[in-house]
């Protein structure tokens, strides 16, 4: 993939509320009194197409990543994609918002964490693989889709204001080349909320984006191939990483931006170092490789000042914590995470 921006000179001043988290983290040349402080977040997903972050649930989940060393959560509300580009939602009020959307924000902060709002295309039954795929082939078919996109995201946005950081875009591999759609979205996003804001570029894409000089941070879903084959061990795994964040620092160099993994998970799979972006698990034994993963990227992060923390991909509110795939709220692996993030 090609390098498609030319970086500021140096960092941009981040006026809006990641600033506070950022701010702790020296641009390159500068000297900062601060240790650099991480992200460490959780994603907090769903069983019940969103109805568990409006119940008491979503309070027992929070509560429950903050004692493994969580500090910041992040929800991910769902859109539907079409065909023919029309992006479809529940209609909501902005005046009386669902408490979905609401809540997660209220008892976040009641809590002491920071938020994330990360919407999502729900691409099943649409037609399209995955959101990497969604792509259209007539004008009208793209206009129907920025139309539709920007009506969803910016009034999701004034929602959900109160929130410390938000994701434009999530993983749409093929719409990034729209680049003045994009920047109209952002535009339209800033003036709606005061959170951060970020792209959640998928690991192959990250540098295909043309407008993170409109963002405050580069998102990144961290699925990076660490290894060449399957059964390579932790030598090779750290290795893997020490070999991607040299890569991250060079391009946050270059952008005048910091990073940030917003997600970050692996299966419990025997291929979770080759493949760790593929839903297929194998049983129990392999998760000792999954919360190897885990740990060595954990460290990762932590040593490397260009990435500011990451998200964990997933959680469940109780009393379902664990679901089928990408599971964390199993003992072992919360002490893999408390291990990391608390010493």
């Amino acid at each position: 993939m090609e390098d498609v921006m030319v970086a500021p000179s140096r960092m941009m001043s981040i006026s809006f509320v990641l600033s506070l988290l950022l701010a702790a983290c020296p641009a390159p040349g500068q000297e900062s009194a601060a240790a650099p402080e991480h992200i460490r977040g959780i994603t907090i997903s769903t069983h019940g197409a969103g109805r568990d972050w409006g119940t008491d649930r979503i309070v027992s989940a929070f509560k429950a990543v903050k004692e493994i060393g969580a500090d910041w959560v992040a929800i991910h509300p769902y859109a539907s994609i079409r065909k023919d580009g029309s992006v479809r939602f529940r209609p909501f009020s902005e005046e009386e918002p669902p408490a979905y959307l609401v809540r997660p924000i209220k008892e976040a902060h009641a809590l002491g964490l920071k938020i994330l709002v990360k919407p999502h295309l729900a691409y099943w039954g649409s037609g399209f693989a995955w959101r990497g795929d969604i792509t259209f082939e007539s004008p009208a078919e793209w206009r129907r889709f920025f139309s539709s996109y920007e009506a969803w995201i910016v009034k999701l946005a004034r929602t959900c204001k109160a929130a410390d950081g938000f994701v434009v875009g999530c993983e749409l591999d093929k719409t990034i080349s729209h680049e003045q759609e994009w920047r109209r979205i952002i535009a339209e996003v800033r003036r709606a909320t005061g959170a951060g804001l970020t792209y959640a570029a998928n690991w192959t894409h990250y540098r295909d984006v043309p407008f993170w000089d409109a963002l405050d941070v580069v998102g990144i879903q961290a699925y990076f191939p660490l290894v060449r084959e399957a059964g390579a061990g932790e030598k090779e795994i750290r290795a893997g990483w020490k070999r991607r964040m040299r890569e991250l620092s060079a391009f946050s160099e270059k952008t005048g931006r910091r990073v940030v993994f917003t997600e970050l998970g692996y299966n419990r799979s025997f291929d979770a170092a080759l493949r760790p972006w593929e839903h297929r698990t194998d049983g129990e034994e392999a998760e000792r490789l999954q919360g190897l993963c885990l740990r060595v990227a954990l460290e990762a992060v932590r040593r490397e000042p260009t990435v500011i923390g990451s998200f964990l991909w997933k959680w469940f509110p109780p009393p379902r914590p664990v679901g089928r795939n990408f599971q964390l709220a199993t003992p072992y692996l919360k002490s893999v995470i408390s291990g990391v993030w608390k010493t």
